[in-house]
């Protein structure tokens, strides 16, 4: 059984900095990429940043220049540094890991909570 186990979030202040990682574990093959995802409330979910097995990433403009996805692989653990929290950055914010065999298959955390405070 896949486990994708989130830590780090909490509450900070505006311009501050957190931390999140996800580990996975478990019978997980192929892994193709590994991601963040976000959902405020009364919003849906979106994508936060992504990064390949390559470590090619992807980020949503809105967090362009202040986060950083990175990973090790050899610990099938993916992480996210966020700089310079804006309020709108509150949200649950969801580990993601894609595995492609003979199809897509999505693994998602259980979410964990960042809330910025003005």
């Amino acid at each position: 059984q896949v486990q994708l186990v989130e830590s780090g979030g909490g509450l900070v202040q505006a311009g501050g900095s957190l931390g999140l990682s996800c580990a996975v574990s478990g019978n997980i093959f192929r892994i193709e990429s590994m991601g963040w995802y976000r959902q405020a409330p009364g919003k849906q979910r979106e994508l936060v940043a992504t990064i390949s097995t390559s470590s090619s990433t992807n980020y949503a403009d809105s967090v362009k220049g202040r986060f950083t996805i990175s990973r090790d692989n050899a610990k099938n653990t993916v992480y996210l540094q966020m700089n310079s929290l804006k309020p709108e950055d509150t949200a649950v914010y969801y580990c993601n890991v894609v595995t492609r065999l003979l199809r897509r298959l999505d693994y998602w955390g259980q979410g964990t909570q960042v809330t910025v405070s003005s």
